[in-house]
């Protein structure tokens, strides 16, 4: 379908020459001569672009521009004048007109202002999209009374540009919150850049957070450009910030401070201007009064505190989780979608879930990977989630004395191994292939043969 243009012009023959060159470039054309009608056209015709008169009885072109933009805020305007000024062209630009070009008319630069325009509009629409996917995914999934107090207190943050502190254990979900509250804050559009403060080696954490120049320290053989100045105006993650060094910890708050910094080996002063969100699965008072962490960082940081309930705190939601986790499953491998029966969502319910959310997701990726059939059942789970597991009063051990053959002896301590390993690695099968020194695929193929998923 091709564009529509609506030109919006009081002298006919401007118009009537405008509406044939589009008509010849393969676009759809509307015409109106004033503000007025101009305006109802657009609620009634929905036009991809207007071509916008600044000189019209009426109502003049600047202000059916902000009428336009109050009521369709993305709809390009190009702004045609046969009068125009340095004053006129600003302002026209201020109030979100996307061009202005002056009469008379050259065919060429109209054509390239209206395919631009409309490129810019797509590209639009596109983010809009993205972010409204994005959104999507980061979304918290629950109606627990936890969690619909979690989401009352994201909704209230994120449009600020307070900091905030998110507290929780390993595997709540710190991180989705915090892009939760990015994506829903007034720097949506701009990055929002993760540090995991745990992960970066003591040494390097300079470099890293500051960047550095060329030749600061041996093996700098080019400028880098740290997490900082990468973040511009948008949001610094700083996660497990109760893992930081208190080394790290000073010149880290000397930057929140100053809002300035230098690369390593640098001169130069950046000025930097981002909202700073950090999570901690740590107590940080307690860490304060053991010496481990900054009393006035934490007071930095903490202007607004956000708690993470474990997934025991919301049972409830289990059921929704796993709906969701089985469905994103679908939508990445487009296999056939699988369900789970209630007497299995039972049992899961009944677990107290050390590894949180994230846990409980590696289990049903698992489940959606190594169950061959469309339905999950109570006897697919794996222990410790199986009710037999948790009833059982007979140590391994005693099992494996109990078996005859040496065969059945060795597979029965493999399974009971990898079945542990699992669930230190909170039921991931990456991690616990590399924990143990196995290919991911060895260990699919081991999990199937010890007869859970047949």
């Amino acid at each position: 379908m091709q564009p529509s243009i609506l030109i919006v012009d009081d002298e006919p023959t401007i118009v009537q020459s405008l509406t044939g060159l589009l008509s010849d470039e393969g676009f759809n054309t509307l015409s109106a001569f004033n503000g007025y009608e101009a305006l109802k056209l657009i609620e009634t015709e929905s036009p991809d672009l207007v071509m916008l008169d600044i000189w019209m009885p009426g109502i003049d072109g600047i202000e059916t521009l902000k009428e336009i933009k109050k009521d369709h805020p993305f709809l390009q305007v190009i702004i045609i004048t046969g009068h125009g000024t340095i004053e006129t062209a600003v302002n026209a630009i201020k109030l979100g007109a996307y061009d202005l070009i002056e009469k008379p008319l050259s065919i060429d630069k109209v054509i390239v202002a209206i395919n631009n325009a409309l490129n810019y509009r797509r590209l639009e629409e596109e983010n809009r999209y993205l972010r409204k996917k994005t959104l999507e995914k980061n979304s918290i999934t629950g109606n627990s009374p936890a969690v619909v107090t979690l989401k009352q207190q994201i909704g209230m943050a994120a449009p600020t540009d307070s900091w905030i502190l998110i507290t929780g254990e390993n595997g709540v979900g710190k991180e989705l919150v915090a892009r939760t509250i990015h994506q829903l804050s007034q720097r949506a559009d701009q990055p929002m850049i993760d540090v995991n403060c745990a992960a970066i080696p003591e040494e390097l954490i300079e470099s890293e957070l500051f960047g550095h120049e060329k030749g600061a320290f041996t093996g700098a053989t080019e400028k880098k450009r740290g997490k900082f100045e990468l973040t511009g105006n948008g949001t610094i993650f700083l996660d497990e910030i109760g893992d930081m060094s208190l080394k790290t910890q000073a010149k880290i708050l000397r930057v929140l401070q100053e809002r300035q910094f230098q690369r390593v080996g640098g001169t130069r002063t950046i000025r930097i201007d981002f909202r700073v969100i950090a999570a901690s699965n740590k107590d940080l008072e307690k860490e304060i009064e053991s010496g481990h962490f900054r009393e006035d960082l934490y007071y930095r940081l903490n202007v607004i505190p956000i708690y993470v309930p474990a997934l025991r705190e919301r049972i409830i939601d289990i059921p929704l989780l796993v709906q969701a986790f089985l469905e994103e499953n679908f939508q990445q491998t487009r296999e056939k979608s699988k369900k789970i029966t209630e007497a299995a969502l039972g049992l899961l319910t009944r677990y107290d879930w050390p590894g949180n959310v994230r846990e409980l997701k590696n289990l049903v990726e698992r489940l959606a990977i190594m169950v061959a059939k469309d339905i999950i059942d109570v006897e697919d789970l794996p222990a410790p989630y199986h009710l037999e597991t948790l009833t059982d009063v007979q140590s391994p051990l005693e099992d494996l004395i109990a078996m005859e053959g040496f065969k059945d002896a060795r597979a029965a301590f493999e399974k009971t191994f990898i079945q542990s390993k699992l669930r230190e690695n909170d039921e991931n099968i990456t991690r616990t292939a590399e924990a143990i020194g196995v290919d991911r695929s060895y260990l699919h193929k081991r999990l199937k043969r010890f007869g859970e998923y047949e």
